[in-house]
């Protein structure tokens, strides 16, 4: 029995998204659990897959094109049964005869009138469904050579340069795409092809970027003059929440000067110590992480959230850090950080921050946040003042670490210091409770032993 495939709904905040790559083309064979196509979310972008099994009779949707949850995105079904009625139901326009192509249909010439050799030089001859198929997967008609009659391009020709391409991520692919670089050529650092990869391999090898600019967003284009760009995607969501929290928040800042000489120290033995067997150097956010869940634990009234009705608080500990990426502000959530130590979480960190510059995210790992963490300190800005991403209580900005003369009892000494602003809704806490947390907090930093008590 034939079945409709509709967009699915992957959190409980979505209630739109688009098909980013079909990975199934129609006529192809599909079982329970293979992968349809991926679906762009509010952030990250997730693969479907399918829930029947049969071929795929009919694709209703194109790719890119941003529609509601539950509507029909594709029909699976028999190869010969008729389908008719569930195209109706879903608006799709019926098809004229058979669904998939067949042997004469792909042996057709494209241009009946016209033959391999009377025409234009240049001009590429193919099927109508594999020329439908290469425009759906980003496939350069023109560099293919064709098996069917007299040379013509045919969808098993298609289908068989894919499956000789390397396996991608979807960005990588819309990057290659977007550079004019077959995946082909790509070198992968690891089992599938990523768009630092891509990146690597568009710059010339004296200009190869470093670790932090491959794994790292990429600068922005410049827009053209007077160029209108659509607020959509990533940064519409990022928009409409902003100005929600701005307008329905009474927020207020609250800034403080810290001695952090302790936790350069102490980051820096840590470094040392754990190296070997993380693979990777701790860093300032993982040292934040842990002393701000331990404040919200002994400061439980930061750790709440405005419900209709009260002041809901919180179980658990759920981080959010804030992260740049290609797509815009992402926000992944460790959950239950405050019980985990340094290792755990800055592992658990760096996990949940590839996915979402991978747009491989999970809706849960993107949601569910009950304090947010916000490091601008990498940019020189020393402090500002950060949105509350709602519906959590407050939010910590970090400025940046630098060294500044700091009178030490009758003495001037140079100390390593740093500006932290917590944004908290007035709404729910309090100033001088608000304060006492952000005292806590400082407390730590100065004296990061007392993690240990």
């Amino acid at each position: 029995m034939a079945t409709v495939v509709k967009l699915p709904k992957l959190g409980q905040t979505m209630e739109a998204g688009l098909i980013v790559e079909w990975l199934k083309a129609e006529g192809d064979p599909v079982s329970r659990g293979d992968v349809l196509f991926t679906l762009e979310s509010d952030k990250a972008v997730l693969e479907v897959e399918a829930r029947a099994k049969g071929v795929l009779r009919r694709v209703l949707l194109d790719k890119g094109v941003k529609v509601p949850v539950g509507t029909p995105a594709a029909i699976i079904g028999e190869p010969d049964e008729d389908i008719s009625a569930l195209l109706a139901e879903s608006g799709a326009e019926a098809p004229e005869g058979a669904t998939t192509e067949t042997p004469e249909e792909a042996a057709a010439p494209a241009v009946e009138t016209v033959t391999p050799e009377e025409a234009p030089a240049g001009r590429v001859f193919a099927s109508p469904r594999a020329r439908r198929l290469a425009r759906e997967r980003g496939v350069a008609l023109g560099a293919l050579r064709g098996s069917g009659p007299e040379g013509r391009i045919v969808e098993k020709d298609v289908l068989a340069h894919l499956a000789a391409l390397p396996a991608a991520t979807p960005l990588a692919r819309r990057e290659a795409e977007r550079l004019g670089i077959p995946l082909a050529g790509v070198s992968a650092a690891g089992p599938r092809v990523r768009q630092a990869d891509v990146a690597a391999a568009a710059a010339p090898a004296a200009m190869a970027p470093t670790a932090a600019e491959a794994f790292g967003p990429p600068p922005a284009e410049r827009p053209a003059a007077g160029e209108l760009r659509p607020l959509s995607g990533v940064r519409a969501i990022i928009a409409e929440r902003m100005g929600h929290s701005a307008h329905t928040t009474a927020p207020v800042t609250l800034h403080a000067m810290v001695d952090a000489t302790e936790l350069v120290a102490v980051r820096e033995r840590l470094k040392a110590a754990l190296a070997d067997r993380l693979g990777f150097s701790v860093g300032y956010n993982d040292l934040l992480a842990v002393m701000t869940a331990r404040c919200l634990v002994e400061f439980p009234y930061m750790n709440v959230r405005l419900e209709e009705g009260g002041i809901r608080q919180l179980v658990g500990v759920n981080l959010g850090l804030a992260v740049d990426s290609e797509r815009g502000l992402l926000v992944p959530v460790i959950r239950d950080a405050d019980r985990m130590g340094v290792a755990e979480l800055a592992t658990r960190f760096r996990e949940l921050v590839a996915k979402a510059r991978e747009g491989r995210s999970l809706p849960d790992e993107l949601t569910g946040g009950t304090f947010t963490i916000t490091n601008l300190g990498m940019f020189g800005v020393d402090m500002f003042t950060p949105i509350i991403n709602l519906p959590e209580c407050a939010i910590l900005g970090v400025g940046r670490i630098r060294p500044e003369p700091v009178a030490v009892g009758s003495e001037v000494q140079v100390r390593q210091v740093m500006w932290l602003s917590l944004t908290f809704d007035h709404r729910l806490v309090d100033g001088a409770p608000a304060a006492r947390f952000l005292q806590g907090l400082v407390r730590y930093i100065e004296s990061p032993y007392l993690l240990l008590a």
